[in-house]
């Protein structure tokens, strides 16, 4: 061995911790970059050879029972075969260890001899799961630094969040707060610059699209909402920027139960509405209270732990204040397009979350249109005792639109069983799941039963959920005041809607044509325009098609000419009888390979 080899094998590895706070120094003011740090390279030690079942039984024993000091765990985790790729089952087999009071104080050392001396990440991991179960205050400023490793950030925020909120959150947002405009919010949260945190947090982007619902919570968390609200509250850029904040939690396509573990929730929902009277009546404003409104109404915001009476209390206080002349007012202004648009919808909206619903509420469908500034889908939001059930149950997306369950008639109960899908995760079922319920008529009663949630890639059952039984006659009724309803839709969404209940009713008119139905509604880009989507494949009309496996996808945008939606929806129902409609509409989807063939040009950037 060379003398350098020799001294490179003497040299004991850097602790990842030691390493992290080096890292943080080299930065401009000691703010960590986006997205954390990478982890150190190591070595690869070849194929894994331990299964999955292997390596959660190996990490066990590598942990049973607590070494003395960090090298052992090390050395147990390399004689067992335990690799870097199996730190996720570090935290449950933390959690599961039998702990005599005696051992409490030695485990806890472990863990801060892991954190600070921890070479590896597997050691690491370790010591944060440690933490997490028996840290104390001091433990925190440590768990903050390795979590900047973004392979670590998870399970030190995990650990932060039993320890200090507050911390947890700045770490988050110090690695996942990537956009530009929320820089300087996050440095003045991560150096502790108190004076400058409300200014930054008021003079966020006033667009709710440009913050998350993880985001929001995280923001609140770090900047201690309710606290900010106490020490100034005549600050109404402060009060609108909590009720955005509030909104963004509970409205989100990602992840709507964020709002469900922001543990300050009800104090900032208390501060808002009880002192929205002194908010300026802008539209920004009044859609912002709306969309409030409609979250304690139906949404999330029902199912957080109110007490009694008080919920229904802060709703009727902001049925009164929008129903003032001058929230009504500021409801209809608007010269832009997008404002217009607004304006349309806290028209058609307001009073929606106000009214008593005609029916009991063991059984209710609300259909719900958000803000359009903030382009969340349509909900038909399921309540079931009051209580909203995808949010309850499900926290990996939002209700189906009822463009899905009531115009094709899916919560329809019939004698034959039903499996219906209320809610699928916004990256797809494949990747995070969805929500089913099988719906079947008993007699004079209507059942739900048999829920499944699928988990990709999940070995845990999800939970069981009970079976509910309905009136027959009050859910028949409920459903067909839910479909015929149109008070919630704007003018492009009702065009649509009467086009595809016309092709519903009359399939020939596209089946003549060789096409089925696809997809319509009104475009996500441009609200104002009805699109029509079918899929075409040569020959399906005589029943002899010719590459049925892999059809060309077609579609029509119906703009808005100002007549009303019934005589649009009538011409272009009449339209698709008489022309075909692969003649004005658009090739979408499929392949290059198959419209060519069959003499269709393919769009640029598709």
């Amino acid at each position: 061995m060379s003398a350098k080899e020799e001294r490179g094998a003497l040299t004991p590895p850097t602790a990842l911790y030691d390493q992290a706070l080096r890292l943080l120094r080299e930065y401009p003011g000691g703010v960590p970059p986006r997205r954390g740090h990478s982890l150190p390279r190591r070595t690869a030690k070849g194929e894994n050879p331990l299964s999955w079942k292997e390596a959660k039984s190996a990490v066990r024993e590598a942990l049973t029972p607590l070494p003395a000091d960090p090298a052992t765990l090390h050395r147990r985790f390399e004689r067992l075969g335990v690799q870097e790729r199996h730190k996720h089952l570090i935290g449950s087999a933390v959690a599961g260890l039998p702990l005599r009071a005696g051992q409490v104080d030695g485990a806890r050392a472990l863990g801060r001899g892991l954190i600070r001396t921890g070479t590896t990440a597997l050691t690491v991991t370790a010591g944060i799961a440690l933490l997490g179960r028996l840290g104390e205050p001091e433990d925190v400023p440590y768990l903050s630094v390795v979590g900047l490793f973004r392979d670590l950030t998870g399970p030190a925020v995990n650990a932060l969040d039993l320890l200090d909120r507050r911390s947890a959150a700045v770490l988050w947002l110090a690695v996942h707060a990537g956009r530009d405009d929320l820089q300087p919010l996050v440095r003045a949260l991560w150096t502790g610059n108190g004076q400058a945190v409300r200014p930054e947090l008021i003079s966020l982007p006033a667009s709710c699209r440009s913050v998350g619902s993880a985001v929001a919570r995280r923001i609140a968390e770090a900047s201690q909402l309710p606290d900010l609200l106490h020490h100034h509250p005549s600050d109404t850029g402060l009060l609108s920027r909590a009720g955005r904040l509030l909104v963004r939690m509970g409205r989100s396509r990602d992840e709507p139960t964020d709002l469900l573990s922001y543990r300050d929730a009800l104090r900032v929902y208390d501060s808002v509405v009880t002192r929205a009277d002194m908010l300026p009546p802008t539209l920004d404003n009044a859609a912002m209270l709306l969309s409030l409104a409609l979250d304690l109404s139906s949404g999330t915001g029902v199912l957080l732990d109110w007490p009694p009476g008080r919920r229904e209390a802060l709703l009727d206080s902001l049925g009164r204040l929008l129903a003032e002349p001058r929230w009504v007012v500021a409801g209809t202004a608007g010269s832009e397009a997008d404002e217009r648009s607004r304006a349309d919808w806290i028209r058609r909206t307001g009073r929606q979350p106000f009214k008593r619903p005609a029916t009991p509420d063991e059984f209710r469908v609300e259909v719900v249109a958000g803000d359009p500034a903030d382009r969340e889908p349509v909900e038909a939001r399921v309540l079931i005792d009051g209580r909203p059930v995808v949010p309850a149950v499900f926290g990996r997306g939002l209700a189906h639109n009822p463009d899905y369950l009531l115009d094709e008639g899916r919560l329809r109960a019939g004698v034959e069983p039903r499996e219906v899908q209320l809610a699928e995760a916004d990256c797809t079922e494949g990747c995070c799941g969805a929500l089913y319920v099988t719906i079947r008529r008993d007699a004079d009663q209507v059942v739900w039963e048999n829920w499944r949630q699928t988990m990709p890639g999940s070995r845990e059952p999800a939970a069981r959920l009970p079976a509910h039984r309905f009136d027959a006659l009050a859910y028949d009724t409920e459903i067909a005041r839910a479909e015929n309803d149109c008070s919630w839709s704007w003018r492009a969404r009702t065009i649509a809607r009467l086009i595809k209940a016309g092709l519903i009713e009359q399939p020939e008119l596209l089946s003549r044509w060789d096409a089925d139905r696809g997809w319509i509604s009104s475009g996500f880009d441009d609200p104002d325009t009805a699109v029509v989507t079918f899929w075409y494949v040569p020959g399906r009309a005589s029943g002899s098609p010719e590459g049925a496996e892999s059809p060309l996808q077609f579609r029509w945008v119906v703009p808005d000419d100002g007549t009303s939606p019934e005589t649009q929806a009538a011409a272009a129902l009449r339209r698709l009888a008489e022309e075909d409609p692969k003649s004005y509409a658009q090739v979408c989807g499929g392949s290059r390979e198959r419209a060519e063939e069959l003499g269709f040009p393919w769009p640029d950037g598709l």
